[in-house]
């Protein structure tokens, strides 16, 4: 994909098509406001419908009484959220702007929604549309929702390893590739008609303090800051970034009052970000009741100070009512005019027109959550996991492995889940899981294997989880790298491994999450079924920099995955569970196992019912089979399928259309369609057998059969 970089510098990006009919609105809706209603647009609440109806009921009060701007919804459900985005609008006399803190999916948030990796996942890729179809359907799922606003992307550069809260939010520590995927995220936001807000300005990937518990500081040059830090929000900005979203962070080389947070810097967001960078768009502060701003100053009301810095949302107030009361009284005594608080109600109220709010409908329920989980979510979450896995060493090329009769072992590092893994290594050979109750008893155990792939598998549930290697982890994997070619496959933040020494591993691979796609696509980067693609998007060491990368070969052997939407009709595919389950209830058989690929993949692979009749033994993905009796169907029916690709056969080809000079008789109008469906009227098995066996004495005739043993027998 080619990304249309459209200058906007100096544009306002708020601003629509039809900008005279949004001028004629905003100021339609502003000369009809209160001192308080305007007072009210300027703040932006927390909501979880998680909570309860008690709590909800308390918002919608909240919403009557401070004349809220927009609300920030979070943890909750789908059909719950629509529902209360509904009654809320219905309540507000102005049309409330809807945010979401979504970066990797609507399903950051609410329990049934949909979730795409992280952005270190993200960064790992090469090709930046993928980011973009993230961004769309991100888009799209948002739009369904009632959601106008996405604070996303994140825009920090990742320099620091110890980051405590952005880490693997970053798309890595390169500003080139920082930027333009998050530029690519953003229009395909943008093209379903969200906004973004880039964050946390000016950049708050170089920390080591967590800004929801104290007030980072940022110690670096103006000049590195603008050189490193400033660089994607000047390229976001030049293509209709609608909003950025201010960091708490102290930074002395761009504000000198000590201890001042960025946000309520007049220097960093007025005189750097609208001034310097001409950025005409929404400034929103990062919440309000973040320690990284509340404990500043005392004297004056933060949400004054971030007003007069220059915001104009001020997100998730650590007291509203008391924060109203404050700005009002600010504006009576002259501290703001109010020609500054109508400069920021009027882009808000540009920004809902933007929205769409000048025209509000409500969210419809039917179907809301099966449209926000789609196969298409799936399909593109499956593509994007494959290309983003990086292997950044492989000695000797020992992936993928083809060796399938070699000893291979696996061993579980980590505290989460590795089924997936350890099932779809058994997909193509043996491979034995190792316990152990010592490092002893591990290594003597693996002796007899000449690999042992080791899975390091931590929490996928947040990018803030743990993701390091034990002392007892560091040690075993040092001793078994000694005796063993070893395969490390790390399903976590790929810094783990600087704590790693990796000299005796023959192989590393950096899979980024633990879910159960990246565990199955791993394997089969292992065995070849795909090649590797990925590219590291932080540096680790020496051996392992920035962009690290090892291509590995896709050899002949299936791969495992979803169909294709060009090749497959879901819906058909879906179907085969209700054929094979109702041939199961009728008794015309016990159990089966169905398998579909084409292309050398594998799309549809599940197992039903039992081995027989009486329901002990349960039909297993991995249950060996005696083929001899499908030998017909095994070999016939590719080469009819590979023909009727070739359009030189349909199923109305007959036997006298395939066979024109043999003589048929009464078969010779037979048609394949016929024949496939047991239509045909054919014996369904004749007994040639019993043309070698005597009629009356019902012993095999001597002409067939031998009562003396052949010496030195031949097969023909």
């Amino acid at each position: 994909m080619i990304l249309m970089f459209i200058s906007l510098n100096g544009q306002n990006p708020l601003q629509t098509e039809d900008y005279k009919n949004q001028e004629i609105w905003v100021d339609s809706v502003y000369n009809s406001l209160s001192i308080d209603q305007k007072i009210g647009q300027l703040f932006t609440i927390w909501v979880a419908t998680k909570q309860g109806p008690e709590k909800m009921e308390e918002v919608a009060n909240i919403i009557k009484k401070n004349h809220l701007g927009g609300l920030i919804f979070s943890l909750g459900n789908i059909k719950d959220q629509a529902i209360y985005t509904n009654k809320f609008q219905s309540i507000s006399k102005v049309p409330l702007l809807i945010g979401m803190d979504a970066e990797w999916g609507i399903g950051m948030r609410l329990d049934d929604a949909f979730s795409f990796p992280y952005n270190m996942t993200l960064g790992a890729l090469n090709d930046d549309n993928l980011i973009y179809q993230v961004g769309k359907r991100i888009g799209v799922h948002a739009k369904r929702l009632g959601v106008h606003m996405n604070y996303a992307p994140v825009t920090d550069i990742n320099t620091n390893p110890n980051n405590p809260i952005i880490g693997s939010r970053s798309f890595g520590e390169d500003k080139i590739n920082v930027s333009s995927k998050s530029l690519s995220y953003l229009l395909g936001m943008q093209s379903e008609g969200i906004m973004g807000s880039a964050k946390h300005f000016p950049g708050h990937g170089d920390t080591s303090q967590d800004s929801h518990k104290t007030l980072p500081t940022i110690n670096f040059s103006e000049k590195r800051i603008n050189q490193i830090e400033l660089f994607p929000y000047r390229e976001l900005i030049k293509n209709n970034l609608s909003s950025v979203m201010v960091a708490h962070m102290e930074i002395p080389s761009l504000e000198k009052e000590p201890k001042k947070p960025s946000t309520l810097s007049k220097n960093i967001i007025t005189k750097l970000l609208k001034k310097k960078m001409k950025f005409k768009g929404l400034v929103i502060t990062d919440a309000m009741d973040m320690k990284g701003v509340v404990d500043f100053n005392k004297d004056q009301s933060a949400d004054v100070s971030a007003l007069l810095a220059g915001n104009d949302i001020l997100l998730m107030p650590d007291d509203l009512d008391e924060s109203t009361k404050s700005i009002k009284l600010a504006i009576e005594t002259g501290v703001i005019t109010e020609k500054r608080l109508k400069y920021s109600v009027k882009k808000i109220l540009m920004a809902k027109y933007k929205a769409g709010l000048n025209n509000l409908k409500p969210v419809k329920l039917n179907n809301i959550v099966s449209e926000m989980n789609t196969n298409e979510d799936k399909s593109l979450f499956e593509e994007i996991i494959e290309k983003s896995i990086t292997v950044i060493k492989n000695y000797n090329d020992i992936l993928p492995i083809q060796e399938l009769s070699s000893n291979i072992a696996y061993v579980n590092l980590g505290d989460s889940d590795y089924n997936d893994f350890f099932d779809s290594l058994n997909l193509y050979t043996r491979v034995d899981k190792i316990d152990y109750n010592s490092i002893d008893e591990l290594v003597n155990s693996l002796k007899e294997y000449e690999y042992v792939i080791v899975g390091f598998h931590k929490s996928n549930k947040s990018p803030f989880a743990s993701y390091k290697f034990s002392e007892k982890e560091k040690e075993m994997l040092e001793l078994i790298s000694k005796e063993n070619k070893v395969i490390l496959n790390v399903f976590a933040k790929p810094y783990a491994l600087m704590d790693i020494d990796t000299e005796k591993i023959s192989s590393v691979i950096v899979s980024y999450q633990n879910n159960s796609v990246a565990q199955s696509k791993s394997a089969q980067i292992i065995f070849g079924a795909i090649g590797s693609d990925g590219k590291l998007p932080v540096s680790l060491s020496e051996d392992f920099p920035l962009h690290k990368s090892i291509k590995t070969k896709k050899i002949d052997v299936l791969s495992y995955g979803l169909p294709d939407k060009k090749d497959f009709n879901q819906v058909k595919l879906n179907s085969i569970d209700s054929v094979v389950n109702y041939a199961i209830s009728n008794k015309m058989m016990p159990g089966a196992q169905v398998i579909v690929a084409k292309n050398g993949k594998v799309i549809f692979n599940k197992a039903y019912g039992y081995k027989t009749y009486e329901k002990k033994d349960p039909i297993l993905w991995n249950n060996m089979y005696d083929v001899a009796s499908l030998t017909k169907i095994l070999s016939s029916v590719p080469l009819l399928m590979h023909e009727y690709e070739k359009e030189n056969i349909n199923k109305e080809t007959t036997l006298t259309n395939l066979f024109p000079n043999n003589k048929l008789k009464n078969k010779s109008n037979l048609n394949l369609g016929e024949m496939l469906s047991h239509q045909s009227g054919l014996f369904p098995w004749i007994p040639f057998y019993k043309e070698t066996i005597d009629s009356v004495t019902k012993f095999p005739l001597a002409t067939f059969y031998s009562k003396k043993k052949t010496i030195n027998f031949q097969l023909l």
